[in-house]
């Protein structure tokens, strides 16, 4: 199940802001890395129609004084994808077709899942 962060929500965000209990919105909380926030966009898929159906979490980073910025890491997509769905729900980050590309900031990766679909797993040995 989809839920957003407890703590961390940017109220007056000028494009994501949203009201407490909103099962969507921006978020700003602390890494798992030290010394690096985490800046999330949240969404359930119900809040916005392009999404189609989707729950999706984007992620990127910076550090405290916002000057330097990286791509997050695999602990810290770990770490968000805890604090977003349930341990036994299965996300993906998708690699798509290179003319669906919309690239808008140069170190977001996304977190991504369909409403109502059970996301096929390859064979448990494998992963």
């Amino acid at each position: 199940m989809f839920h957003v962060p407890k703590s961390g929500r940017l109220k007056e965000h000028p494009l994501f802001g949203s009201p407490d209990g909103a099962n969507y919105g921006a978020f700003e909380l602390e890494s798992p890395v030290p010394g690096w926030r985490l800046y999330l966009i949240c969404s359930d898929g119900l809040d916005v129609d392009e999404l189609g159906g989707w729950e999706h979490v984007s992620v990127h980073t910076a550090r405290y004084d916002g000057r330097q910025m990286r791509t997050p890491s695999w602990d810290e997509m770990a770490f968000v994808k805890s604090l977003c769905w349930d341990d036994e729900d299965v996300v993906i980050q998708l690699h798509p077709r290179r003319s669906e590309y919309k690239n808008q900031h140069p170190h977001v990766l996304h977190l991504w899942r369909p409403i109502g679909v059970d996301i096929p797993t390859p064979p448990r040995i494998l992963v």
